[in-house]
């Protein structure tokens, strides 16, 4: 019987090859964790940023630049006047209303007009569909000058996923503030890069738009995505030490 172990420089490649994959997953986890904190921290600021008192609008001189890692849910108040004749519809099921209506419907967003001429768009609510159309809310109108108060919204990203905005009926899919500021006719270079969601004190006396509905999303896989690289790389090292033990014992054969 052959006693004879393997060389060296036989095991010296997938040695090798094995230090290097585990030393990035190892690398990829202890990001992630990194991530982790990073995000938890985020969403910790967010939700004590939002329960603040609204302060003053970013000046349009700053809109394009603002931080909105720093300023996202921010609560501002806005003075000026609604612009009733102009809607846009963001599609939005309500699952879990903090008010009377939920279920399938729209977030209604109208342009705002500031004194000084600029326009922000405001997402004054939530409406079932089948009170998708202004006529069907009379109530909600609110004419003439009007201060809101509101968070904050920065705009919203696209992916893969995200059916395609339908303008032919006014179905909208993000909030980008200016793409729907085009839309419509505005002028994207005087309206705000983003969006604000009144409070629920905005609510008209008819209940519809129904505000206050801004949720404090912040998509956090971070957890599961380290775990998953430091995973991988107990699998590759458990797979290392499979190969090793299967070469003593043919050599050893």
């Amino acid at each position: 019987m052959s006693t004879e172990v393997p060389s060296k420089p036989a095991l010296l490649a997938p040695t090798f090859a094995m230090l290097v994959v585990v030393a990035i997953l190892m690398v990829l986890g202890t990001w992630q964790v990194e991530r982790l904190k990073w995000k938890t921290d985020l969403i910790a600021r967010a939700t004590a940023r939002a329960a603040a008192p609204a302060g003053p609008l970013p000046a349009p001189a700053d809109w394009d630049r603002i931080d909105f890692d720093a300023l996202d849910y921010t609560p501002v108040r806005l003075q000026g006047r609604f612009d009733n004749d102009t809607e846009l519809h963001v599609f939005s099921p309500l699952s879990e209303p903090r008010g009377r209506f939920g279920g399938p419907g729209y977030l209604v967003l109208s342009p705002f007009i500031l004194d000084d001429g600029n326009v922000v768009l405001v997402n004054r609510g939530f409406v079932p569909e089948a009170s998708k159309q202004p006529a069907s809310r009379p109530a909600g109108r609110i004419d003439g000058p009007t201060v809101i108060e509101g968070l904050l919204r920065r705009r919203e990203p696209r992916d893969a996923m995200t059916p395609a905005d339908a303008r032919d009926r006014n179905v909208w899919f993000v909030r980008d503030a200016r793409v729907m500021a085009a839309a419509v006719g505005l002028d994207p270079t005087r309206v705000a890069p983003f969006t604000v969601d009144a409070r629920a004190s905005a609510t008209p006396p008819g209940g519809l738009p129904q505000a206050g509905e801004t949720r404090l999303t912040f998509t956090n896989n971070h957890l599961g995505y380290a775990i998953t690289w430091y995973g991988l790389a107990l699998c590759c090292l458990g797979v290392y030490l499979v190969f090793i033990r299967s070469q003593l014992r043919r050599r050893a054969g």
